[in-house]
Order: C-alpha cells, then sequence, then structure tokens
C-alpha cells in the first residue's frame, strides 16, 4: 500500500530507492563513516555498527566537518555510499560531496531536505523509500 508523499525540498537532482536507515540523531562523516565498508563508526551513536550502503539514509543534520564531502565521495568510490539522502537540515559540504561524486564516478546520491513532515517520526528503518529531488518539488514515500 503507499502511503502520501512528504514533499521536500530538492538539494541535488536524482531518483533512487531503497531501504531506509533512520536515526533522530546527528551524525560525523569524519570518524562517524567508514568509507570502504559503509559502516558508522561514530561511538555513542544509536546507528553504530549499521550499514548505510544502498540505503535511503534518514537523519537530521550532520555534524559539521569540512571533511564530510570527502568521506561520501570515498564511500562513493568504494561503492558503500547510500542510494539516497533525507535530511530535516542538509550541511551544504555533504551536497558538495554528492555533487563531486557525479562528475568523478557518475553516481548520482539524491539529496532532499525542508520535508513538511518530519520522516523521522513518520520512517521506520527497513521500510521501502522511494526519493524523488527531480522535480521542482521534491517527495519522499514510503511503501508497505
Amino acid at each position: 500500500m503507499k502511503l502520501s508523499r512528504i514533499l521536500c525540498n530538492p538539494l541535488l537532482s536524482g531518483v533512487a530507492s531503497g531501504p531506509a536507515l533512520v536515526t533522530s540523531q546527528p551524525i560525523c562523516f569524519w570518524g562517524g563513516l567508514d568509507p570502504k565498508t559503509g559502516t558508522i563508526t561514530e561511538r555513542d551513536h544509536e546507528l553504530k555498527g549499521q550499514n548505510v550502503a544502498g540505503t535511503v539514509f534518514v537523519f537530521p543534520t550532520g555534524k559539521g566537518s569540512s571533511t564530510t564531502s570527502a568521506i561520501l565521495l570515498e564511500s562513493v568510490r568504494c561503492g558503500t555510499a547510500p542510494a539516497a539522502i533525507v535530511n530535516l537540515k542538509t550541511e551544504p559540504i555533504l551536497v558538495i560531496g554528492a555533487i563531486i561524486a557525479e562528475k568523478l564516478y557518475d553516481r548520482v546520491i539524491p539529496i532532499v531536505d525542508t520535508p513538511e513532515r518530519d520522516p523521522i517520526k513518520v520512517i521506520k528503518s527497513g521500510e521501502w523509500v522511494e526519493v524523488n529531488a527531480s522535480e521542482t518539488q521534491g517527495w519522499i514515500q514510503l511503501r508497505k
């Protein structure tokens, strides 16, 4: 059964789907994500030990580091990047990493933020999610 769409701001154009990986905690990509494996390594993070590869990674925002873009880029090179990213508020440095990944590796990671409803409260890890950042009004949609 299809649930209603959650409209959001498209930041990096593309369409992707995959199982959701959801956290209510911000994450630092530098020291918090192993780009070789896609495993979350951030100490004391609720998702520590889980893998972002191929997921629709839903998290509120990053915890700043200028190397966020490098870690995302390396995860794309290693084939361990998320399929899409959904944030409440996206750090520009994350988008830069995804833009460079598209240019260097021809891999698109759609990114959306500022959703009309909090997806962290609506989507559970493991549920199948579609992300469309290719339209003027982006959206995410859960499939059950």
